[in-house]
């Protein structure tokens, strides 16, 4: 019995340690989204860090159709960090659990 539970604290360590790798991991993970063909391009990583915003100039004059494009982008983007993020959050909390079920 005890070294049945020695083996699940020891398993969620290693559970632990591996979110803790992804959530590293996410860092490095870019992910690029545009809206209004183009005019508005942003890339954010998958831990939702903006790294990089480039408008058209042409668009500069116009703020309202800015300000939605960039919504539209950002939230583009957002919507797919979290999906990267709920997929190697679930990959790093099953590696190395076996629990015998």
């Amino acid at each position: 019995m005890f070294g049945d539970m020695s083996k699940m604290m020891s398993q969620l360590q290693d559970a632990k340690k591996n979110v803790e790798e992804a959530k590293l991991k996410l860092n490095d993970i870019l992910i690029e989204s545009n809206s209004g063909n183009g005019l508005v391009n942003v890339t954010i990583s998958a831990s939702k860090q903006v790294k990089k915003i480039d408008i058209n100039e042409n668009l500069l004059s116009d703020k309202e159709a800015l300000e939605d494009y960039l919504i539209l982008a950002l939230n583009d983007a957002i919507t797919k960090a979290d999906k990267i993020q709920e997929q190697e959050m679930a990959i790093a909390a099953k590696k190395g659990i076996n629990f015998g079920f």
